[in-house]
């Protein structure tokens, strides 16, 4: 397998030359397109200015998606991997790596595990591997046979990066892995980029500009592990109960996925179709968080959620469910409400809730865009990585 080379950032963005003699970090992803692991990375090569980083994606890297990548110097390589077992990406991922010659290669889920034996083969000092998350299938880590591949690769592992307390616990109590070996760092968000809006406004194109509303969304794709159709049905209860909410409170769903099909039935089935707003994939999402008024996060799985951290930094009171990491971003009766998964009648007062109370909701976004500033900034979460990546120079292992 010949490994595709689409080029570096030198037509995009930033006009920045390569750094000579700095170290490199070569990140490796299952494929760099649109999504929460993938936007945290493109965070951490723009402003980690005084590493080197190319990134290696399983199958694709997106060039519409590597325009995100406002450098000069990065260079992305796509596996072109078949379905199936990694290894089979191994001779690929050792020639781009002896041409290299990274100091860090980082790995980021299951998928991307697989080829730390490629790295270690290569002789890359400092190996790293990131738990950003958990998938659908999986949404407790009960998997014996994903322990089990943990525990396979780990004489292959140096440190392991996770982005909640949740994975950290994962890591060191169920899998098994010396707590010495395991650093949790949060995602960090561009608290600039999103901000609260400087007066009330919503995203263009939205159906529903009258003043007085309350308009409760989300930003994702729309899968399984996401659970939007769980929001469409508490947003019809909480109509239910409280009907003179279909004066003010609207439902908008952003992004596109499997699951837009059925939240769309079942707003029709109900009756409230034009009390939602659907507008697919959207590449203004800071317009989008701004135009807001509350953000709910329904899913299943989480690892650490960007948009969550996007909707705090957007001045937005959050409703989200107990899992993974959620909890460690929104205060539950401070910056928003943490709810059970799967849970559509505490769901549905949560919105009830906060769409008759507009003082409850400015107080609650504010409280959030505080607790960004003071914990989950850009610049935390970049300082975090490069403790860990500067251990390559002495490339320490725990046993």
């Amino acid at each position: 397998m010949k490994p595709e080379r689409i080029g570096d950032g030198r037509a995009r963005g930033v006009n920045q030359a390569p750094i000579i003699g700095a170290p490199l970090v070569v990140h490796v992803v299952y494929r760099f397109d649109v999504g929460g692991l993938e936007n945290g990375v493109v965070n951490l090569i723009n402003r980690m200015t005084d590493w080197r980083h190319a990134v290696v994606a399983l199958t694709e890297c997106v060039p519409a998606f590597c325009a995100r990548v406002q450098r000069a110097d990065v260079g992305f390589h796509s596996l072109r991997q078949p379905p199936g077992h990694g290894w089979r990406s191994w001779p690929a991922l050792l020639r781009i790596l002896r041409e290299l010659r990274p100091q860090v290669l980082h790995t980021r889920n299951l998928a991307a595990l697989e080829m730390q034996p490629a790295a270690w083969w290569a002789g890359v000092p400092l190996r790293v591997h990131g738990e950003h998350g958990r998938d659908a299938e999986d949404p407790d880590g009960r998997s014996r046979k994903h322990q089990w591949i943990r525990r396979a690769y780990r004489p292959f592992v140096h440190r392991y990066v996770a982005l909640s307390r949740d994975l950290e616990r994962y890591l060191v109590d169920t899998v098994g892995f010396d707590r010495r070996a395991v650093v949790q760092i949060s995602n960090g968000v561009d608290s600039e980029r999103f901000a609260p809006a400087p007066q009330p406004q919503r995203a263009p194109g939205c159906p529903f500009p009258e003043p007085g509303l309350c308009l409760a969304g989300t930003v994702g794709r729309m899968q399984t592990v996401k659970a939007q159709p769980l929001l469409v049905q508490a947003f019809v209860a909480a109509l239910a109960q409280q009907p003179a909410l279909r004066q003010t409170l609207r439902l908008v769903l952003v992004g596109d996925g499997p699951l837009k099909a059925e939240c769309e039935r079942i707003l029709a089935d109900a009756g409230l179709r034009d009390l939602a707003w659907l507008p697919g994939a959207r590449s203004d999402v800071p317009a989008v968080m701004q135009g807001l008024d509350l953000f709910v996060l329904p899913s299943l799985a989480e690892g650490i959620s960007n948009t969550i951290l996007e909707a705090m930094a957007s001045g937005l009171p959050v409703v989200a469910t107990a899992v993974g990491g959620n909890a460690d971003l929104v205060e539950d009766g401070v910056s928003g409400r943490i709810v059970p998964p799967g849970d559509v009648p505490a769901l549905a007062q949560a919105l009830i809730a906060f769409a008759q109370d507009e003082p409850l909701r400015r107080a609650a976004g504010a409280a959030g865009r505080a607790r960004v500033e003071a914990r989950f900034s850009l610049e935390t979460m970049v300082r975090a990585y490069r403790q860990v990546y500067e251990g390559a120079s002495v490339a320490l292992r725990v046993e």
